[in-house]
């Protein structure tokens, strides 16, 4: 007996085995996507979203104590012109 292929098994295995590398070079494509973007920034010296937000916590935090800061000194120069 020989063993015969069934046509529509065959083209269903080819299609699987093209998705499948279809899939790899989306992954790939993604990485090096990602990679370009990621040296791009490096490049352009930009901050990541993370380092932003810290930044813009500290810079409100600094702001409202200057905010007190300035309140404090308002009332000891009162203070000190009576």
């Amino acid at each position: 007996m020989q063993n015969k292929s069934n046509p529509i098994n065959d083209f269903s295995n080819l299609v699987t085995n093209a998705f499948g590398a279809v899939k790899g070079l989306e992954d790939e494509v993604k990485a090096l996507g990602r990679s370009k973007t990621e040296s791009l920034i490096a490049e352009l010296d930009l901050v990541g979203r993370e380092e932003f937000e810290i930044l813009k916590t500290q810079l409100f935090q600094s702001n409202e104590e200057i905010k007190k800061l300035t309140k404090e000194l308002k009332k000891l120069k009162a203070l000190s012109k009576k």
